[in-house]
């Protein structure tokens, strides 16, 4: 049977081939088939526009990103630069009251060394008004330095205050 039909098919091609069928079979296949509805997110011009937004997002983080650095170091080093501050300036005022109170006790007054200090404090303004205009790490470096030069002078007048301190005590009384 299979080679009596393909016989006939062989045979009839050329009608086959030049047959349409009608329209209204078309129409009745058409109407089989399942609805498709349109679907929004089938749509070119929706992937278009959420390509540009994402294009643009992605642009904007970008830049963002690489405009906050120099924002996120800054803070960094100003950060870093008030613990420091906070830490050494306790010790600043801690020796500072010492030296007074052996001035106080001595009736010693002001000597070169207090001086000196004086002015570190004035550089030290001066740098921290820096440091507020444009932080940089030379300038958090400087203020440290200050901070510690200012330190190792308190002790160095420390020391001679207790040396002194102590001569006085060691030499003997004439009665």
């Amino acid at each position: 049977m299979k080679d009596s039909l393909k016989d006939f098919i062989d045979q009839n091609r050329d009608a086959f081939d030049e047959a349409s069928p009608k329209r209204a079979a078309w129409y009745k296949i058409e109407s089989r088939l399942p609805a498709n509805p349109h679907s929004l997110w089938n749509s070119v011009s929706l992937w278009r526009s959420a390509a540009i937004v994402l294009l643009g997002l992605t642009a904007f983080l970008a830049v963002k990103e690489n405009i906050n650095p120099a924002k996120k170091e800054t803070a960094r080093i100003k950060g870093d630069f008030r613990d420091l501050e906070v830490f050494y300036s306790d010790q600043i005022l801690q020796k500072k009251e010492l030296v007074n109170q052996y001035q106080v006790e001595t009736g010693l007054t002001e000597d070169e060394v207090t001086q000196n200090i004086q002015k570190l404090e004035a550089m030290y303004l001066v740098l921290k008004d820096e440091m507020e205009k444009r932080p940089s790490q030379d300038v958090k470096d400087a203020l440290v330095l200050n901070l510690l030069v200012r330190i190792d002078l308190l002790n160095q007048q420390l020391n001679k205050l207790d040396q002194a301190d102590s001569a006085s005590e060691k030499k003997p009384s004439s009665i």
